[in-house]
């Protein structure tokens, strides 16, 4: 399907009060006077036309006079409710100012408050008391979907159970889809299964939008999540459907279920793996070391710990490492300390990471005992990279890599500028939020994000535009090796691992081009080879900038 947006039948249109207040081809004062005498706006309208360019400035000055970020994501959301071409071209235009606003961090107090800030339904709701008829329920969307993201609300972010709050996840998710990669918005389908919630604090807010019961579990769980799957693929034929933020219980095993079956993946797990994967190639770009000689410690075993350690084995496999030996590379330290084969109680996941040790109890003393080339930290606890363990990286290494990447912000591990002070200049770091440039000792350093939203995008566009029938770790590791070579030197002298976001769509359109030649060279695709992919990708490519409907 090409996505980018043709000139349109005028004939065809909505036409006056309906077509204002249809976000997809509403443009507000821009509308031009022969698009109001074709479309029944004359006078439903102010006289003075307003180009795209000038509704953004607008857009912007007031944006920049609000102090509250919670304010601005609601302001955006009130955009992206009557303009899509406006708010995604305003994205697109200030991705660095924005993002953070729309995901995260902000996207995180927004889920907690969603109830209070809610305003108009976007996605689909789907909930426990619906099983029996989620087919003819996801019929009663207006559009042919070509990726859903799904979530149940147990595990947002670093935050935990938010239910049917969660929403504000997909709806962000697919909000970067267009913005970062040009899917486009009438493809995207953000989708809430509510299946209740362990939050007490939701259970008694009387702005809660979800289900006020406790959550299932078992076999009602896992027969609804069937329906809704199954449902989806009949009504939307070859869907790629993003689980997100799904709890460890449930991620991991979906995943293993699903992903033979049907075109799926999981962010947090797949995702987050080749954002990190590579921040670990671009810093070794700076030490002159190899992959396989690092040591990396994460703090945290679930999904993302897990996620990242099976693709740099992959990534080391690949470069004809021994997958055995690759797995020593990589050591977990969840709650009750460092993962090692003398312990009964470890998840499937994370087993393979369970290696020969003594018992520690403790992330700094595991920091001493092991000598990690490298800390990732995923856990969700904020300020567990302290001056003492980042004194240790910086004793036991030339230049530690520390990776904060636990979000929204309060869950972040140390900031940017207790990273660097900590090690004295020495860290090469990532972090999960955004953080502001730190100067030190006359040198300027420019954290980047590891953010996901360098991966998922260009992911689900190489995978849309394919028409691939799976989502494979080939594609993921692929992604990665591509966004690190958009790294430039420039880029690595201030000491950013991953390239500005201001490049987002040429990046993005880089790695789809990588996972759509998967697709075709595994016969995974649902349509023939182009002669020329790159081609191909571009003209799929969503402008949010304005059509012309007369």
């Amino acid at each position: 399907m090409n996505s980018k947006p043709g000139k349109r039948d005028a004939s065809a249109m909505p036409r006056g009060t309906d077509l204002l207040h249809d976000p997809l081809l509403n443009k507000g004062t821009a509308f031009t006077l022969a698009e109001r005498d074709a479309l029944g706006l004359r006078g439903l309208l102010p006289p003075h036309i307003h180009t795209q360019e000038e509704q953004m400035g607008r857009i912007l000055m007031n944006l920049r006079q609000m102090a509250d970020p919670l304010d601005r994501f609601v302001a955006l959301n009130a955009l992206h409710d009557r303009n899509e071409a406006l708010f995604f071209r305003t994205i697109c235009e200030n991705v660095d100012e924005i993002q953070p606003l729309i995901y995260t961090p902000t996207v995180g107090l927004a889920c907690q408050r969603f109830g209070q800030i809610f305003q108009r339904p976007r996605g689909m709701f789907i909930s426990a008391a619906d099983r029996g008829r989620i087919k003819s329920i996801l019929a009663n969307w207006p559009y042919q979907a070509g990726i859903i993201v799904v979530t149940d609300g147990e595990r947002i972010l670093g935050l935990g159970d938010q239910g049917a709050n969660g929403m504000g996840i997909p709806v962000g998710k697919l909000s970067l889809y267009t913005a970062c990669a040009g899917v486009n918005p009438r493809q995207c389908l953000p989708v809430t299964i509510d299946v209740g919630t362990n939050n007490e604090t939701l259970l008694n807010d009387p702005y809660y939008v979800g289900l006020k019961q406790r959550r299932i579990t078992g076999a009602a769980y896992d027969e609804l999540i069937e329906e809704f799957v199954t449902a989806a693929n009949e009504v939307f034929t070859g869907v790629l459907i993003q689980f997100e933020d799904f709890a460890n219980h449930n991620a991991f095993r979906l995943l293993a279920k699903y992903r033979d079956r049907i075109c799926t993946f999981n962010d947090d797990i797949q995702g987050t793996a080749a954002v990190v994967l590579t921040g670990l190639l671009s810093a070794l770009r700076i030490t002159g070391g190899k992959l396989q000689d690092q040591r990396l410690l994460f703090l945290g075993a679930g999904e993302a710990a897990t996620g990242i350690a099976d693709l740099v084995v992959a990534a080391m496999v690949a470069q004809g490492v021994n997958e055995s030996v690759a797995r020593q590379c990589c050591w977990l330290v969840d709650s009750k300390g460092l993962v090692v084969k003398i312990r009964g109680d470890l998840a499937a996941q994370k087993k393979p990471y369970a290696h020969e040790h003594a018992a520690v109890a403790e992330f700094p003393a595991a920091v001493r005992a092991l000598k990690p080339t490298a800390i990732i930290g995923v856990a969700a606890v904020g300020g567990t990279f302290t001056k003492e363990v980042l004194a240790d990286m910086a004793r036991i290494n030339a230049q530690p890599i520390v990776f904060a990447l636990s979000n929204p912000t309060s869950k972040s591990e140390c900031t940017a500028q207790q990273a660097y002070e900590g090690t004295g200049g020495k860290a090469l770091f990532a972090c999960g939020s955004p953080f502001d440039p730190v100067t030190l000792a006359g040198r300027t350093y420019v954290p980047r994000q590891g953010n996901n939203s360098y991966i998922f995008p260009g992911v689900g566009l190489g995978a849309i535009v394919s028409c691939t029938q799976r989502v494979t770790d080939e594609m993921f590791l692929a992604a990665a090796h591509t966004l690190a070579a958009q790294v430039s030197a420039a880029d690595l002298a201030q000491g950013s691992l991953y390239p500005a976001l201001a490049r987002i769509r040429e990046v993005s359109a880089a790695i789809a081009v990588s996972v759509a030649t998967i697709a075709y060279e595994r016969d995974l695709a649902g349509k023939p080879r182009p002669a020329d992919i790159q081609a191909d990708i571009k003209s799929n490519m969503y402008d949010p900038r304005y059509e012309s409907y007369a």
